[in-house]
């Protein structure tokens, strides 16, 4: 992939799949600046990814998240190319049993942060650029105990299709990626919450065509076709990373 020398801001980039792609981008000669809450876990995560990153500690609920870390990549490397968007997991539960303060809370992190961020980065861009969204199957097929997830991510990846055509004239290309059972600690801590995680996990494996759980590094791939100018005419899509998981088309 060609992305030597390109900048990418990772946000949710200290762990799972945001640290996958950004460890990806790192060895194919990108620079990365990522994101995460906590000053401990960035710090962590730019020990392993060495001098092509940067780090920020921030929030995405935060209104000023954004414009810190478009600046934090002029600062540093003085130029932007892009972005993966990671969006959170939000809290698990029903419908009927999750309060509306976890709904507000949880629009305001993982639907306007996801935005913010994305207008940001937008407005920074001088050229053709790409902007990628993690997102979930719960986008096509509603997942169990994840009543919130299952109701924001499809708004967003149909905001996601409307920014790419909105961005398009100006070369950027909008994209979502949907990632199903990936072995990562969200995924683990979802199998631990049924109150039986192996059971949970095989009963998610028998759905699965592949027949196991993807890795990070797998979907780190994929990210990186969407940033990279390797997908120069692919926007606008919503691309599965799930071995198969999803039925629909």
């Amino acid at each position: 992939m060609t992305v030597v020398d390109h900048v990418y801001l990772v946000t949710g980039g200290t762990r799972g799949l945001g640290f996958a792609t950004a460890e990806l981008l790192v060895s194919q000669g990108a620079r990365v600046v990522i994101s995460g809450r906590t000053p401990d876990g960035v710090a962590a995560a730019l020990d392993q990814l060495g001098g092509s990153a940067r780090g920020v500690a921030a929030d995405s609920a935060d209104p000023d998240s954004a414009a810190r870390l478009v600046q934090a990549a002029l600062d540093a490397f003085g130029r932007l190319d892009g972005a993966l968007i990671s969006v959170g997991g939000p809290p698990t539960g029903t419908v009927m049993n999750t309060p509306d303060d976890v709904w507000t809370s949880a629009f305001e992190s993982v639907f306007v942060g996801a935005l913010r961020t994305a207008r940001a980065v937008a407005n920074a861009l001088e050229g053709p650029g790409s902007i990628a969204f993690v997102l979930s199957s719960s986008v096509r097929s509603p997942l169990a105990n994840l009543a919130v997830s299952n109701g924001l991510r499809p708004g967003l990846a149909m905001v996601a299709k409307t920014l790419a055509d909105e961005l398009g004239p100006r070369g950027i290309r909008v994209n979502g990626l949907l990632p199903g059972r990936l072995a990562t600690e969200r995924v683990a801590e979802l199998d631990a919450s049924t109150g039986d995680a192996t059971a949970s996990r095989e009963r998610a494996i028998a759905t699965i065509p592949l027949g196991r759980y993807g890795l990070p590094a797998e979907f780190a791939q994929a990210a990186l076709f969407l940033l990279s100018p390797q997908s120069s005419f692919v926007t606008g899509v919503m691309l599965p990373v799930d071995g198969g998981m999803l039925r629909a088309l």
